[in-house]
């Protein structure tokens, strides 16, 4: 019978049944705790006691008392405690005992993302009714109607928004927002953890000119943010805010027990050492719990991922759920999807989903009661985030992360006390990334103009603006600095992505009936919507007609074929500058600045069932430019003796797939934010290099990171090789593409060995 099982039944199951339990590593158990509470203080309305009380909140947990407390006082804070620890009451109480004192006061909340901003209207509209105070809560986003949105400007006490509509709706347009900004009292920034790299780097200079204009204004906001787990929450709040924090981290939830399993898919072929796709023992589990009805989430790693497990559960279970129990969710899904599919897992129409790290924030999906990783998800931060997806209201929950071939996911399913063990990672931003702060210094002259001697929330600029005049940006008259153009700037910048426009979707299957299903960046475009790639969107297949470059549309017709697409860039890297190195006995480490040049080539054709290549092809698209920081490191050109020309290529090419796994996860980054490639000869120097470097123009300090950091990634990358169960090298530790003759995986312990000597000792 279909259904009948509960989760306590599934997980013997995973202990008894022998196929399954032969590839558990390791099975974690977090032993459910008590929560630490406190009664509600007596500063608290007493109508806001009474709609908590209502809620059946007869007191607050002792980090939402202390956050209370601290945001009364006037004192910004940042508030880090797991997922469904109730953070949002964290800043929603002392929000609305501001509001229900003074009714001028106003609230500004910020959330990455819009879905995150929808969820939290509706919790804060609900709190409000119970409350019975006239408190106006608004989203003030693209989606927001014209005629609403004047509404929101005069009469809006909370208005709920994002680092993007703050950067180019709201701040460009303060004229109309004046009482807004005189009475601006509180600014929450939600999911602190996410604002870092690029995005961060931009939403911290987002800030500046915010508190520059409260400033012109009379106001003083204070700040309150929330995270979840990352090593330095204070550091980057400070950061961000250009305030001074107080840091609230005792967690007073209580939390039900989890189970978290290491799973290792069998090798399939023992000399290369090659498991099976971490993908097919993905829908394996999928189907055991899906098919019990149990709640349950899927995480991975791509967007091709996510559409191929989904193509494949919808199949396994459509006869007995019918497809449209079975959803994906990622970037690229217009909101009206997004919404219908929440609400579908909130009410329990929805069993399963799939998705990319979009659901890792917290977003109110409900009760799951099982989350499945592919893949390791890159980051200690963000594995916890998308674990805590399930068991969300205090019940028995399981955690499955199951492992590729890859080496970061090889390393961790070996040691899982590296994992239960270690501080999450710390999150990076450089808000004075000089390509970054132009612009956004661009947008505040605009915005305001500057005065003679006025600082960037504590930078000096004045070299910046005398640039903008010579390059007739900026306007200088007396004792100030004026914007000149007719258009604003804030429209060309944009906050998240490497390169300033997106690519639209757009699918022609039916004639007369065309419409946009997506839109993606333009970097992302060369490889994923080249013409004839295979574009999966809710796990329909469509194929790419016509990408038309100039115009940034993608034409697509929907198709059903046994393959996906996956493309190659080929990369030139030349050195510009070099501003710092640190010498080693057989190498060199340097860090500067370079210019790289990137070529979409050939794509590929893989077959879903087996992930063979079935045919290639051309890709007809211009070469992109990027000029950014790198950190690189040469060997002397004796190695190229000592090694032999393709040896040394070999070598090179399995360190630097090593690198690429290892690096992203001590810089708290995607693997497509930090890029590693070999080169037998280096263009400025004709040595043997490997080169990191920021995929963004201008960097944003995760190349550096790497060279401050270098003896500790370089001890990992030698656990992983000298800890590879593999002979002679393998897909799990030097990368397929190295020749796994005896020779492989001792060259590449050979390179190392040349790393280990000299200043930058690896001991």
């Amino acid at each position: 019978m279909f259904g009948k099982k509960s989760l306590s039944d599934v997980l013997e199951l995973l202990r008894t049944d022998e196929e399954l339990s032969k590839n558990i590593t390791y099975w974690h158990e977090i032993e459910p705790e008590e929560g630490s509470y406190v009664s509600f203080p007596s500063k608290l309305d007493d109508r806001i006691k009474k709609a908590l009380t209502n809620r059946g909140i007869t007191s607050l947990y002792s980090h939402q008392g202390q956050a209370f407390s601290s945001g009364v006082q006037k004192k910004s804070f940042v508030a880090v405690t797991p997922t469904a620890s109730g953070k949002s009451l964290c800043y929603h109480l002392p929000v609305l005992q501001q509001i229900i004192e003074d009714e001028e006061s106003r609230a500004l909340y910020l959330f990455p993302t819009k879905a995150l901003a929808q969820d939290q209207k509706s919790e804060v509209n609900e709190l409000i009714d119970e409350i019975g105070v006239d408190v106006k809560c608004y989203t003030y986003d693209g989606d927001t109607a014209p005629n609403i949105r004047q509404a929101v400007r005069k009469a809006g006490h909370i208005v709920i928004t994002n680092p993007d509509m703050l950067h180019s709706a709201i701040l460009p347009h303060h004229t109309k927002w004046v009482a807004f900004f005189e009475n601006l009292k509180y600014i929450i920034i939600d999911e602190l953890h996410t604002y870092r790299g690029v995005f961060g780097s931009h939403v911290a200079n987002v800030i500046r000119r915010l508190k520059r204009i409260a400033r012109f204004y009379g106001s003083d906001p204070v700040f309150i943010c929330t995270s979840a787990t990352i090593a330095n929450p204070k550091e980057l709040a400070e950061q961000l805010t250009g305030k001074r924090m107080e840091l609230i981290d005792k967690n007073g939830a209580p939390r039900g027990r989890k189970h978290f399993l290491f799973y290792n898919p069998p090798i399939v072929n023992e000399p290369l050492n090659i498991r099976r796709s971490a993908t097919v023992d993905v829908n394996k589990l999928a189907k055991t719990f899906l098919k019990e009805k149990i709640q349950t989430i899927v995480f991975a790693r791509s967007r091709v991922r996510v559409e191929v497990i989904l193509s494949h559960l919808q199949d396994l279970v459509k006869k007995e759920l019918g497809p449209a129990s079975i959803r994906g969710y990622r970037g690229g899904y217009l909101p009206k999807q997004r919404r219908e599919i929440e609400r579908g897992l909130r009410k329990g129409e929805i069993i399963g989903v799939v998705s990319t790290n979009a659901l890792e924030l917290g977003v109110d999906i409900g009760q799951l009661q099982v989350c499945i990783m592919t893949g390791y998800p890159g980051s200690v931060a963000s594995a916890w985030q998308q674990a805590g997806r399930a068991g969300r209201r205090q019940e028995e929950s399981l955690i499955v992360m199951v492992a590729s071939s890859t080496p970061m996911d090889q390393f961790m399913i070996q040691h899982p006390d590296y994992f239960f063990e270690r501080n999450p990672e710390s999150a990076r931003i450089n808000p004075n990334n000089l390509i970054i702060l132009v612009d956004h210094l661009k947008c505040a002259a605009y915005e305001l103009p500057f005065k003679q001697g006025e600082t960037f929330d504590g930078e000096d600029i004045e070299e910046v603006l005398e640039f903008l005049t010579e390059e007739q940006v900026l306007h200088h008259k007396g004792s100030k600095w004026y914007w000149m153009n007719d258009g604003f700037p804030a429209h060309g910048i944009s906050l998240r992505s490497a390169s300033q426009e997106n690519v639209v979707i757009i699918d022609q299957s039916n004639v007369g009936n065309v419409k946009v299903i997506g839109e993606m960046d333009t970097f992302s475009a060369m490889t994923l919507l080249h013409d004839e790639a295979i574009y999966l969107h809710q796990g329909i297949q469509y194929q790419v007609e016509l990408l038309d470059w100039d115009e940034k549309k993608a034409w697509v017709r929907e198709v059903d074929v046994e393959y996906f697409t996956d493309a190659n860039l080929a990369v030139e890297l030349k050195v510009l500058e070099e501003d710092k190195h640190k010498p080693m006995d057989e190498a060199k480490l340097s860090y500067g600045d370079v210019m790289v040049n990137a070529k979409a080539t050939i794509f590929k054709k893989i077959k879903m069932s087996t992930f063979e290549n079935i045919g290639s092809g051309p890709i007809h698209l211009p070469e992109m430019e990027l000029h950014t920081n790198a950190m690189w490191m040469s060997f002397s050109k004796d190695v190229l003796d000592e090694f032999g020309k393709e040896p040394l290529e070999q070598a090179l090419t399995g360190l630097a797939h090593l690198f690429q796994h290892v690096a992203p996860v001590f810089v708290m980054c995607d693997r497509n934010d930090l890029h590693v490639i070999p080169q037998i000869k280096a263009i400025h120097s004709e040595d043997p290099t490997i080169f990191f470097y920021d995929r963004y123009p201008g960097g944003v300090g995760l190349s550096e990171q790497i060279y401050k950091n270098f003896p500790q990634v370089l001890r990992e990358v030698q656990k992983m090789v000298s800890g590879c169960p593999c002979e002679s090298g393998c897909p799990s530790c030097v990368g397929p593409a190295v020749e796994t003759g005896e020779k492989g995986k001792n060259l590449v312990g050979k390179l190392i060995a040349k790393l280990t000597r000299g200043d930058v000792s690896v001991h």
